[in-house]
């Protein structure tokens, strides 16, 4: 099992926009994937514009699929309108 985490920069004025894009769009879209095990998005506590998405996937193939389909692509466009930057870091579930 793979997890990854996404830490995402929101635009100070779209907070409210990137949360209810995550819990109405992003979110149940990924949960369709192949090989989708969960989702969570985290704000920071001394931060009201910085996310973590916390991604876990059965495997990288699963992951690497879900980044590749026409659906993840379909929402990127929307996604990076709403953010400044972002960084990804994967991790290999121990326990």
């Amino acid at each position: 099992m793979i997890e990854r985490h996404i830490t995402f920069n929101v635009h100070p004025d779209k907070t409210g926009l990137f949360e209810q894009f995550f819990a109405d769009a992003y979110g149940p879209t990924m949960a369709k994937a192949p090989g989708f095990v969960k989702v969570e998005l985290l704000r920071e506590l001394d931060s009201q514009t910085r996310y973590q998405m916390v991604l876990r996937w059965e495997d990288p193939d699963s992951a690497a699929g879900w980044r590749a389909s026409e659906a993840h692509q379909a929402l990127q466009p929307a996604l990076q309108a709403l953010y400044a930057d972002n960084e990804i870091q994967a991790y290999e579930v121990i326990g």
